[in-house]
């Protein structure tokens, strides 16, 4: 890794705006919705102590490799282009191993565009369900689709691809 592209102060990270559902377009989809304005808040807490306890099990990292970082860029310059671009914290994801920041943007209540930063430069993403939408689907990645096209074109040449 490029001594430009120190690890991004977990504050800094922290403090990213919140990714946002859009309110469904669906009537049935509705009471999700509902539901998962009251549970985003402590979703994050039960999932990490149902982690640690063992009650879930999740190594590694997913799938769906874009590229490292390039030399000229920062973590905190791409993240924050991307912020610009829609994309938002994903704080509810799982934590994949040397992770250091989860975005998505959310183009409607059914799906999202994931993307991944991790310590070593690998920026991973994919498009999938949203949580909200499909719990199950988007654990067991049900239904996750490459999409690495329109994620290179958004991230131009601030990623070197794989």
């Amino acid at each position: 890794m490029n001594p430009a592209q120190k690890l991004p102060p977990k504050a800094w990270v922290h403090a990213l705006p919140q990714s946002r559902v859009p309110r469904p377009a669906v009537l049935v989809d509705w009471p999700k919705y509902l539901l998962w304005l009251v549970i985003t808040p402590v979703h994050p807490y039960v999932r990490d102590s149902l982690t640690y306890l063992g009650v879930l099990r999740h190594k590694g990292r997913q799938h769906y490799l874009l590229g490292k970082l390039a030399a000229t860029e920062t973590f905190e310059s791409v993240i924050s282009y991307l912020i610009d671009q829609g994309f938002g914290n994903h704080f509810v994801a799982w934590r994949d191993e040397g992770e250091i920041a989860s975005l998505r943007k959310v183009p409607d209540f059914r799906h999202q565009f994931h993307i991944r930063f991790f310590q070593d430069g690998e920026v991973r993403g994919h498009y999938e369900y949203t949580p909200e939408f499909r719990p199950f689907d988007h654990l067991l990645e049900i239904g996750a689709e490459d999409r690495r096209q329109e994620f290179l074109e958004v991230l131009g040449d601030r990623i070197i691809p794989a």
